[in-house]
């Protein structure tokens, strides 16, 4: 099997579990509440940036012109839809720069944001692909699972659009297809690493979820 369709079979309970969870349920019923929403959208706009600075470190030491072109445009994109959020959803939801900017990034949110761009500075061009990679296949597998039972007249409607429509699966496709050519001219080691590197990040998007359904942010030890 190649790398990807590996790494998908390994984490497929995971996936299915995260497809299960009462944000994405609640999601695609329309019954999600807008402060758990909310909470999301300013997270996933910090996570975009974030993202976006793994795929550029990742796209600077990539082994081929055609992978820095890739990777670069990936980057691109990530920045463009984190600004299309900060006009429309953060927008919406009545979310100013400033309160934007004075919200800090949740645990997991952080802990996920640290491990990509870690993973990008000091591991190889393929493992830090791998870790990046649920982003794509995560997000494609939920929209698309989303938009098969979304509820008419759904209020987030324009997220479901988004990540079941066709140029989010064209990205996921050349993602995964960059993803299988790196992995051909790894090292066992290496390929052994990317295989573990891609579960870790998986699990960082159910705990991404779980994080915003609950709202969760930093304890307080002297409350």
């Amino acid at each position: 099997m190649s790398f990807t369709q590996t790494v998908i079979a390994q984490t497929s309970e995971l996936c299915a579990a995260i497809r299960a969870m009462p944000f994405n349920c609640d999601l695609a019923d329309g019954t999600l509440a807008q402060d758990a929403f909310r909470h999301y959208m300013i997270q996933d706009a910090h996570y975009l940036e974030g993202f976006a600075r793994a795929l550029a470190l990742t796209s600077a030491r990539a082994p081929d012109a055609d992978a820095v072109r890739q990777l670069a445009q990936s980057a691109a994109g990530a920045i463009a839809v984190e600004r299309q959020m900060h006009d429309h959803y953060l927008g919406r939801f009545g979310v100013s720069a400033a309160e934007f900017a004075a919200t800090p990034r949740s645990p997991a949110c952080d802990h996920y944001v640290s491990f990509l761009i870690t993973t990008a500075a000091t591991r190889s061009p393929a493992i830090a692909l791998a870790a990046l990679l649920p982003c794509f296949w995560v997000y494609r597998d939920v929209g698309h699972d989303i938009a098969g039972r979304v509820r008419p007249d759904n209020p987030y409607q324009d997220w479901i659009d988004t990540y079941s429509g066709e140029a989010f699966d064209a990205s996921v496709t050349a993602a995964c297809a960059l993803a299988d050519r790196l992995a051909e001219a790894a090292s066992a080691p290496d390929r052994a690493a990317m295989e573990a590197h891609y579960s870790r990040s998986a699990l960082m998007e159910w705990m991404f979820w779980d994080s915003a359904y609950h709202q969760r942010g930093w304890p307080d030890p002297l409350a």
